[in-house]
């Protein structure tokens, strides 16, 4: 076709659409055949777990709406990729845990309807960490899936068949969850923008869940518009997730995109979380960079130490998904008609697990559950740590704190685990944050562009348009994201 989807924005493919230069299915064809041509198989990129059969009739379908008139809204024949731990109705949802290969939710997830509702064709199901577990993106049904800018390396995880696939243009853009690092970490490993919301922003009603207290879900895209576009869609009130009525009277009446501005790092105040700068050389190097751009483009910053929210500390005194996964799963599990697995104890009993997350599900199928003395003292630690950073926000008069999303560099398949991440800090404390690329490592015969380095931002709640405003200014000064070379037009 005389227009290319390749690294194009939602915005291009609807305007082309609009013209008559695409249609939704020659969009779905190109992206289908991009599938076809590059996902490859275990030892490949790996990124997709299944395509929905469905996606072509969908979109032709659209296509006709189209010519009669008929716009569904903003996202109307735009292909988009789901995490495969999404209830989807007309494909399977497995968590890429070979058990649930054949799990098949009777409705879509809250999120998926408001994207379908919107005009959007669900291509298909992207690969993860089995039951997004850890940041690994490898389950024992989707195998192992590989960073495209360095294929001896994970994309991050855990929703790293996301970041790969829309890295890869698989498709316009993709939706992930983030339990602790799950939509960042594929962001800043895959040279994407990714949005980890306000808990409760956006319904988690629909997902295989880890965490009340930290799941939520998010956009994976190849600019800040597009997350902005996204979360515009998936935002809002849901009776079936009682925390979304949280937002009621403090979100937007406008569209997220409206806060978008090349110049809306200046008089921004920063503050530099030194805590989690990490030493690795090439991060390091990165991140000096960014700072003096942020500088450069009018933004103040100051150092801000606060110990507490040390990564690893975190991890080990603020996360709480251990006390909650066995419990949200089994009533998961029990919600699905005919599902194959009845609870965690029967899933773990039947010792096929991926190797990766075996000992930590055994651990929550025998943890004590959300309502012990384990779980409050965690819970301690999350109000602790959201009381220093609010107090340093407002003791430095701060719009946002800004870090490397991984303090090193996305580590290589068959690591133990994605160490050094640091999106739990807002994840445990409920926070947005996105993470936008920031350049690359040096290059190496493995990574010949080197392997991609994401900043993020952290801002106080319900602040998306303030994180919308700084990460769109920040790369429209730098444009630092480039498209794999596999697969390049």
């Amino acid at each position: 076709m005389e227009f290319s989807p390749y690294e194009k924005s939602i915005r291009s493919l609807t305007d082309a659409m609009a013209k008559g230069t695409a249609s939704s299915t020659s969009l779905t064809d190109y992206y289908l055949e991009r599938i076809e041509k590059y996902n490859g198989d275990r030892n490949g990129i790996n990124a997709i777990i299944a395509v929905n059969p469905h996606a072509r009739e969908i979109a032709e379908e659209l296509d006709m709406e189209r010519k009669a008139g008929k716009l569904r809204g903003c996202l109307h024949g735009v292909p988009l990729l789901i995490k495969d731990n999404i209830n989807t109705e007309d494909m399977p949802t497995t968590g890429s845990c070979i058990e649930l290969r054949d799990c098949r939710p009777q409705s879509d997830a809250h999120l998926v309807k408001l994207l379908r509702d919107a005009g959007a064709v669900i291509l298909g199901k992207g690969n993860l960490t089995e039951l997004a577990r850890n940041g690994l993106s490898v389950g024992s049904l989707g195998g192992q899936s590989r960073n495209p800018y360095d294929l001896t390396r994970t994309p991050g995880g855990s929703s790293g068949g996301i970041g790969a696939g829309i890295a890869m243009n698989f498709a316009a853009a993709g939706i992930g969850t983030d339990t602790v690092n799950s939509v960042r970490s594929p962001s800043s490993a895959c040279s994407l923008a990714g949005l980890r919301p306000t808990t409760g922003l956006v319904s988690r009603e629909g997902l295989i869940p880890c965490s009340m207290k930290q799941d939520t879900a998010g956009p994976l895209a190849r600019t800040v518009e597009d997350c902005a576009l996204l979360l515009d869609v998936m935002r809002g009130y849901d009776p079936r997730d009682t925390l979304t009525a949280d937002q009621i009277g403090r979100v937007p009446d406008v569209s997220y995109t409206s806060f978008l501005s090349e110049d809306g790092l200046r008089g921004k105040r920063l503050g530099i979380l030194k805590t989690n700068l990490g030493n690795d050389p090439d991060v390091t190097a990165v991140m000096e960079r960014s700072f003096r751009l942020l500088e450069n483009a009018g933004a103040q910053l100051t150092e801000v130490d606060i110990p507490e929210l040390e990564t690893d500390r975190v991890f080990s005194e603020c996360d709480v998904q251990r006390y909650e996964t066995g419990l949200l799963l089994d009533r998961y599990f029990a919600g699905i008609p005919g599902c194959p697995v009845k609870s965690l104890k029967d899933l773990v009993s039947r010792h096929t697990l991926h190797e990766s997350v075996t000992e930590d599900l055994e651990a929550c199928a025998c943890a004590e559950g959300p309502f012990g003395e384990g779980i409050r003292k965690k819970l301690e630690n999350v109000a602790r740590n959201t009381r220093l950073a609010s107090d340093a926000m407002k003791k430095h008069n701060l719009h946002a704190l800004v870090y490397p999303h991984q303090q090193i560099l996305v580590v290589k398949t068959g690591a133990p685990s994605q160490a050094k991440r640091n999106g739990i800090v807002a994840s445990t404390m409920g926070w947005p944050a996105i993470t936008v690329p920031a350049g690359f490592s040096a290059p190496d015969e493995n990574a010949p562009q080197g392997v991609p380095v994401g900043i993020e931002f952290m801002a106080m709640p319900y602040r998306e348009p303030l994180l919308f405003e700084i990460a769109s200014s920040y790369e429209s000064l730098t444009h630092f994201r480039k498209p794999p070379l596999t697969g390049k037009e």
